[in-house]
């Protein structure tokens, strides 16, 4: 079972996230970004293989797709915050 992050790992696991472009969501235990890509079909393609790996981990983000954006929030729904699933998926979207 996961837990939510302490705040002894926050800091290691979230700082390079925040470096690469993930934002804290205002108002909750969470973290968004926004990935862009040359048109609909890359950014589809890379949400399939993303789904993939959430798929694997058993760990499904919350995200959107408009043309060539997506939108992807991850948060831990039963720890009610962040955990380390949150950090490896987020690490595991900015290397596709």
């Amino acid at each position: 079972m996961t837990e939510k992050l302490s705040a002894e790992t926050r800091g290691p696991l979230l700082d390079p996230l925040l470096q690469n472009g993930w934002e804290m969501v205002d108002g909750r235990d969470a973290i968004v970004k926004t990935f862009k890509f040359d048109d609909f079909a890359h950014a589809f393609g890379w949400m399939a293989s993303a789904a993939i790996w959430a798929e694997k981990w058993g760990h499904h983000p919350e995200w959107s797709n408009v043309y060539n954006k997506v939108t992807v929030t991850l948060t831990t729904h039963d720890v009610d915050g962040l955990s380390t699933l949150d950090a490896k998926l987020a690490r595991k979207m900015d290397g596709l």
